[in-house]
């Protein structure tokens, strides 16, 4: 599953689609409102333009889809990129949409969730929100690049981010480089 909500690094998401959609993993996307303003606007996609880069696609309101029960089997969850309200709303089990109830699911399945979270600085609210979605079992993934690969471009610091995710979240043929050292 790949959730969207409103903060800066919508090409991430877009990236882990199109990457899953190549490892012939299938995907389940829900965008928030203010997520589908931020694709618009960082990328120029409609909603329409990104639910076409996913295999199924929900709106937030829909809190009856079958992502929404644990009965539906899932791999993992991946939301990014993830807001403060996205994180604070995970952290306290306050499933108010598809999006926030989907991650609590993950996590009471005890199913892998991912949270790139984009916001700096921290302030003491979104660390303690940090320190409990960690607690629960989540992983807290700020997209920080890893500039010792030298990347060439933004989008290869994407991808490279993409790649360690897809990974992290166990999918065979994800190839994030690995540090080889000195």
């Amino acid at each position: 599953m790949v959730g969207i909500s409103g903060a800066t690094g919508s090409l991430y998401a877009v990236t882990l689609l199109k990457r899953a959609r190549a490892l012939g993993v299938e995907t389940h996307l829900v965008a928030t409102p203010a997520g589908v303003l931020n694709v618009h606007h960082e990328l120029g996609l409609s909603r329409g333009d990104l639910e076409a880069l996913a295999d199924h696609a929900y709106a937030p309101g829909d809190v009856g889809a079958c992502i929404a029960s644990g009965s539906f089997g899932t791999a993992a969850m991946v939301v990014a990129p993830c807001s403060m309200k996205t994180l604070a709303a995970v952290a306290h089990g306050f499933s108010d949409n598809l999006l926030t109830r989907a991650a609590d699911v993950t996590l009471k399945e005890r199913r892998r969730l991912v949270l790139m979270v984009r916001e700096t600085p921290f302030n003491l609210a979104h660390l303690r929100n940090m320190t409990a979605v960690t607690e629960m079992g989540g992983i807290v993934f700020p997209p920080l690049p890893a500039f010792y690969l030298k990347p060439s471009s933004i989008e290869e610091m994407v991808a490279e981010g993409a790649e360690r995710v897809l990974a992290l979240l166990g999918f065979g043929g994800a190839a994030p480089q690995a540090w080889q050292g000195l």
